[in-house]
């Protein structure tokens, strides 16, 4: 279990490690040996877009999503928890509507049967990702929610760069 909460860190470090690598080969490819591969830009697109549809869900695991959140600060604890909440509740929404939409899109894709330019891949199953990666956010919000529902935490907990700034500031300063 503990492996498979770290997995999307490893499914992010492997596709970026993977699109490099791709890009650097097709690079020493084409100016070194005047070839290459035809399908290359088209993978690290794909591998892009997966990393992309990943990432916005770690992102809320370690709390790197910035947000406006300098009036919800000023609150008390109690209210600072019922907006927290709500916000998470239209995070949890506005997933299930991409959801549903994208998986719909997808469907139309695989009855269209169409494959990508390059690969002989079809189309559905690349695009298949983003349903895929905003249920990985709906998943991500749902502890998010238990927190503020149990009490475990009063507010979201969202990237604060001002603090990020006065940390780093304070880390010179002291050099």
């Amino acid at each position: 279990m503990k492996y498979l909460k770290r997995l999307d860190e490893w499914l992010i470090a492997l596709m970026l490690a993977a699109m490099t690598l791709l890009t650097f080969s097709q690079v020493v490819m084409r100016y070194v040996f005047n070839s290459g591969f035809t399908w290359a830009l088209e993978l690290t697109t794909v591998l892009f877009a997966c990393m992309i549809f990943i990432g916005i869900s770690y992102g809320v695991r370690v709390g790197a999503h910035i947000g406006v959140d300098a009036l919800v600060k000023l609150f008390p604890p109690k209210p600072r928890r019922v907006v927290s909440v709500v916000a998470v509740l239209l995070c949890l929404v506005y997933a299930g509507m991409v959801i549903y939409g994208s998986m719909q899109y997808v469907l139309k894709m695989k009855s269209a049967g169409i494959e990508l330019e390059d690969m002989a891949i079809p189309m559905w199953m690349v695009r298949a990702i983003l349903p895929v990666g905003f249920v990985l956010l709906a998943l991500r919000f749902l502890p998010v929610l238990m927190n503020l529902v149990t009490g475990k935490s009063d507010r979201l907990h969202l990237a604060d760069e001002v603090e990020e700034a006065l940390k780093l500031k304070t880390m010179e300063e002291n050099k």
